[in-house]
């Protein structure tokens, strides 16, 4: 806007409808505000407004989630109603989104591999149709359930986080598409793993990974423990995290390969020179407060930024209160004290996968065999930074 312009003898409200139509600079501003849904209905009113409204979406790159514990007193499962009310408020666009949600109440599943019980479930179709509505069109969804979930409640001022290993309780993790990170969800049966697709899911042969989170489901099949070895074997031999464990079940993306009851592995591969990582296992003669605070102080080794850092705890189902003489969260409160601004999430499962660990320009690597990667009675810590 020229800054000699004469708004004398005009109105306020003409002034306001001249700079909103023609300074890029405030609308810009005023933009930053607006939650991306809105963002996104605003950028059809004109040229000038589209092309400010990009811009704002291209720097809102800090990740975000919701996340939520019941019961629910709606249909469906509290997280999927809590995402309804406040996905539309987030400040991003989401590209990729990582949801966990307790299988005894979503899918009717105990933790146990082979028991199951009589009781209200809301893994339906509609229910995972529902999710998939709630995030744009071209979203990248991995949605899974698991024994128990780990979590931070939702909100910039979010409380310390909590274990659930029993009741309802979700998560949903989005992350935008950041400038220099590359998050590739992948998907593996006994029909299509193959070297092909471990390089197109970036596993194999490529410089640039560096964090895998990998989920296997159905692991107590004959076969599954071979299958999971072709997966982990030529990640063990590269410089990445790795960090996950065995879960109930893989409800988002569709299993179109294979059929129910079928095993396999799903996760997210990491990519670009802008993440770092670090991982620590809780052995399982860790199992006091004071053992586990010596142990997750360990990540501060790494001495990654806080800003846009991700907590993971992947736990035996064995552990918990159960491994601490009733005491109950211990792990997600050490972690909460050894690193009061990053949330944490992640699940009680029926095995881990990981090692102590440190990704960074130059790499610390303690493990490097297949075996070293699986465990019982034990928790993966993990932390991500994405730049």
């Amino acid at each position: 806007m020229d800054g000699n312009t004469d708004f004398s003898g005009v109105s306020d409200e003409c002034t306001a409808e001249y700079i909103l139509s023609n300074v890029a600079e405030v609308v810009e501003r005023i933009l930053t505000f607006v939650p991306t849904k809105s963002l996104l209905q605003i950028a059809c009113v004109c040229r000038l407004w589209m092309n400010c409204a990009r811009r704002v979406l291209r720097v809102q790159q800090k990740l975000t989630w919701v996340s939520a514990s019941g019961p629910s007193n709606y249909d469906g499962h509290a997280l999927c109603h809590s995402l309804a009310e406040e996905v539309e408020n987030v400040y991003l666009l989401p590209k990729t989104v990582l949801v966990m949600v307790d299988s005894e109440t979503f899918s009717g599943q105990d933790s146990s591999y082979k028991q199951k019980k009589a009781r209200k479930t809301h893994h339906s179709p509609d229910s995972v149709e529902e999710l998939n509505r709630l995030f744009p069109n071209g979203c990248d969804i991995m949605a899974i359930a698991t024994p128990g979930v780990v979590l931070t409640p939702s909100g910039s001022h979010s409380g310390p986080p909590k274990e659930f290993q029993e009741g309802e309780a979700g998560y949903a993790i989005m992350f935008p598409r950041m400038e220099g990170v590359d998050i590739r969800p992948f998907h593996f049966c006994k029909r299509t793993i193959s070297e092909s697709h471990l390089e197109e899911a970036g596993l194999v042969n490529n410089p640039d990974l560096r964090v895998v989170l990998l989920f296997g489901y159905e692991a107590y099949k004959p076969g599954a423990a071979r299958f999971l070895n072709q997966v982990l074997e030529p990640l063990a031999r590269s410089k990445a995290l790795i960090a996950g464990g065995h879960v109930e079940n893989v409800f988002s993306p569709e299993r179109e390969c294979c059929g129910q009851g079928s095993y396999g592995v799903v996760g997210l591969a990491l990519s670009g020179p802008r993440i770092q990582g670090a991982s620590v296992l809780l052995e399982q003669d860790v199992s006091s407060p004071k053992a586990a605070e010596a142990t997750i102080r360990r990540l501060k080794a790494a001495n990654l930024p806080e800003r846009n850092t991700l907590g993971f705890m992947f736990a035996c189902v064995g552990r918990g209160h159960n491994y601490y003489n009733n005491q109950r969260n211990v792990e997600a409160d050490t972690f909460r004290k050894v690193f009061p601004n990053i949330p944490l999430f992640g699940f009680f499962g029926n095995g881990e996968i990981g090692c102590d660990r440190i990704v960074k320009e130059d790499y610390t690597l303690c493990d490097t065999d297949t075996d070293s990667l699986q465990h019982g009675y034990t928790t993966v810590m993990t932390l991500v930074h994405l730049g």
